[in-house]
């Protein structure tokens, strides 16, 4: 089995920048694809950033604003956020294993975090 357990999230104003993490514990191979999700309220979870086997995918959304990232040697999973808007409000979760082809930003990941709340005011 594998645990992932997210931080870094927070309240900020428009403009700003957080960081989150995503630590993986258990059974966890460095080779696993990983991905940021989020979830609005009455929204469904979409995919915004995607890591695995060298290259990075990012929803059009965050393009240029978001960084995804990996330390393999602590087995964490990163997103800085910058020019953080009101619209990025929402629970971000992180998963790993991804268990069907595509851009890697589909919610089909094996292993999911409990989420970590991120508001962005206006």
């Amino acid at each position: 089995e594998v645990q992932l357990v997210e931080s870094g999230g927070g309240s900020v104003q428009a403009g700003g920048s957080l960081r989150l993490s995503c630590e993986a514990s258990g059974y966890f191979y460095s080779w696993y694809a990983m991905a940021w999700f989020r979830q609005a309220p009455g929204k469904e979870r979409e995919g915004v950033a995607n890591i695995g086997a060298g290259h990075t995918n990012y929803a059009d959304a965050v393009k240029g604003r978001f960084t995804i990232s990996k330390d393999d040697a602590k087995n964490t999973l990163y997103l800085q956020m910058d020019s953080l808007k009101p619209e990025d409000t929402g629970m971000y979760y992180c998963a790993a294993y991804v268990t069907q082809g595509g851009d890697g930003l589909s919610p089909t990941y094996k292993y999911w975090g409990q989420g970590t709340q991120v508001t962005v005011s206006s």
